[in-house]
């Protein structure tokens, strides 16, 4: 979901599921089996730049039917009708949300929060198809089955930092930082170390005034 090398970029220059990623592998995949596997917290987010070079667009092919989420979390996850899609700070707030809220009892590790992402409308086609292409490990990872074992759900707070290196909207692209916090809650009263990530959105639209739509989630 992340891009590994961060570098200054122009607005015009410049994608559900990692804990230490984002929406799928963040980076150029939001990375959920890391988001899964990380004992140590990231970082929060600092207000410094630079921004991040939006991973490149790849074409792929979705995954099969057979493999697609098929229970709701605890809760429910927020879809964009919920927010003003021309809205960016609601929008970026909102994919976040879906991409970090994960479910142990119906889901088979954090990749399913990244296909429920992709497919309620709140990504590009091409991110959401590079989502749903991505093959995550058979294994989650040790934190994901400390979660199963208390069959933990997902609570995700979400806290906005504004960076001075932040490159201006403009009428079809914008970027939004965030802090989240996702904190495991076991269905037996356990309760697991918060997790946090500085997670940066990029977001794109046809045009002004139409509903913005993710083109990349990128974790630090």
């Amino acid at each position: 979901m992340t891009s590994s090398s961060p570098r200054g970029i122009t607005a015009a220059a410049a994608t559900v599921l990692t804990l230490t990623l984002a929406a799928s592998g963040c980076g150029s995949d939001s990375g959920g089996e890391e988001r899964a596997r990380s004992s140590t917290p990231s970082p929060a987010a600092t207000g410094t730049g630079p921004y991040p070079t939006p991973s490149a667009a790849r074409t792929t092919a979705p995954e099969s039917p057979s493999s697609r989420p098929t229970g709701t979390p605890r809760g429910g996850t927020p879809r964009p009708g919920d927010v003003e899609q021309t809205d960016a700070d609601a929008v970026s707030r909102g994919v976040l949300t879906a991409l970090w809220t994960f479910d142990t009892a119906v889901d088979r590790g954090p990749h399913d929060a990244e296909l429920r992402a992709a497919d309620a409308g709140w990504l590009t086609e091409a991110y959401a198809n590079r989502l749903r292409s991505r093959q995550p490990q058979s294994d989650p990872g040790a934190q994901w089955q400390e979660w199963v074992r208390h069959r933990a759900y997902g609570t995700v707070e979400l806290e906005q930092a504004e960076e001075a290196a932040k490159p201006t909207d403009t009428g079809t692209e914008a970027w939004r930082q965030w802090t989240v916090i996702t904190t495991p809650s076991g269905r037996d009263q356990w309760t697991g170390r918060p997790v946090p990530v500085a997670a940066y959105v990029h977001l794109t639209r046809a045009a002004a005034g139409t509903a913005w739509r993710v083109a990349d989630v990128i974790v630090r």
